[in-house]
């Protein structure tokens, strides 16, 4: 089991990493916004452990350059002593075109052209890497002696199957989201990741690191309501409808964005239905989440707490990573 902190602080991000170490968990996973870089939140977690994976889910995989991506992944790689893992995605077309002025068409084949030039840079040795694709273009003639490293595993974020399939073909597993369901998973994600492992005549499983929005409180309500709100914010995307369609979750969508065009924050919570709490989120006291957690449990080869961040402040998510930890570590 993993933790995954979104929001707050660097001190947050830290901490998260530090007691999560402390209290048997396997991984610690950051993420990255317009406010936050995953990079610098890595390295300020890898200085302060010794022995917990720290990855990205998700490190933005446009707006950086291959190159300085790469360089960026083998400081990280060097500063963990080998803990990391690269989680990287795309984000939405919108954020792809008005956030990182890349032009939003066709994330998959760019993700499958980026990765294998990630691992062709860190294995790159005096004869350098050149390069002509279709969204990339690299001519790297060494000026100094290179020492070739070893890989770094790249996980890669997918969410409908044709970007889950990119993750198949050429990444070291796939990056789930917190929205995900297990009839989302085992009807669309494991066949797609399937399919893409098999056209690039892979025969390993390609593992899944899963997301579980998990929200904890003495205050149970309290909890549920937390749950409720990064339900609300994430399934307002039009980009995740496949899984709303497939749940039968469209007439409470329709009335989250509904609110959200209205800016009511607390209608947009009261919209998410007990259905839709049940089967994206563990949500409750400490017992209560013990006792619904065993529900996702074989969904994924790394099942990742996911505390909720949505409405609330710093120290507000410190506060929830902090009971998460708590309720689940050993």
């Amino acid at each position: 089991m993993g933790v995954a902190v979104h929001g707050g602080t660097l001190a947050t991000a830290v901490g998260a990493a530090v007691r999560a170490q402390e209290r048997g968990f396997e991984s610690v996973w950051t993420t990255e916004f317009y406010d936050r870089s995953a990079t610098v939140s890595l390295a300020a977690m890898a200085l302060r452990t010794s022995t917990i994976t720290v990855a990205s889910g998700i490190a933005y995989a446009v707006g950086r350059s291959p190159l300085v991506l790469a360089a960026e992944a083998r400081d990280l790689a060097e500063l963990s002593d080998g803990r990391l893992v690269l989680g990287l995605g795309t984000g939405t077309r919108t954020m792809q075109r008005d956030w990182h002025g890349v032009d939003g068409a066709s994330p998959a084949p760019r993700v499958e052209e980026l990765v294998p030039l990630l691992r062709r840079i860190w294995a790159m040795d005096a004869s350098g890497v050149q390069h002509e694709g279709r969204f990339y273009r690299m001519a790297l003639h060494p000026t100094a002696e290179m020492t070739p490293r070893d890989p770094i595993p790249v996980y890669l974020a997918g969410f409908n199957a044709r970007m889950v399939q990119a993750a198949g073909a050429v990444a070291d597993g796939l990056v789930g989201h917190p929205i995900f369901t297990r009839r989302y998973v085992d009807d669309v994600v494991r066949p797609a990741l399937a399919a893409g492992a098999a056209r690039s005549g892979r025969t390993d499983d390609v593992p899944i690191a899963g997301y579980v929005i998990t929200s904890v409180s003495d205050d149970g309500d309290r909890a549920r309501r937390d749950a409720a709100a990064q339900i609300a914010f994430y399934t307002v995307v039009r980009t995740y409808a496949p899984l709303v369609e497939l749940e039968g979750f469209t007439s409470e969508v329709a009335a989250i964005r509904d609110a959200w065009k209205a800016r009511d924050h607390d209608a947009m919570i009261a919209a998410v239905s007990p259905a839709m709490l049940d089967r994206m989120a563990v949500a409750g006291t400490p017992d209560e989440v013990r006792d619904r957690m065993p529900a996702f449990h074989g969904l994924y080869d790394r099942l990742l707490c996911y505390i909720p961040s949505y409405g609330l402040s710093a120290s507000e998510i410190g506060d929830r990573v902090d009971a998460a930890i708590d309720t689940f570590g050993k």
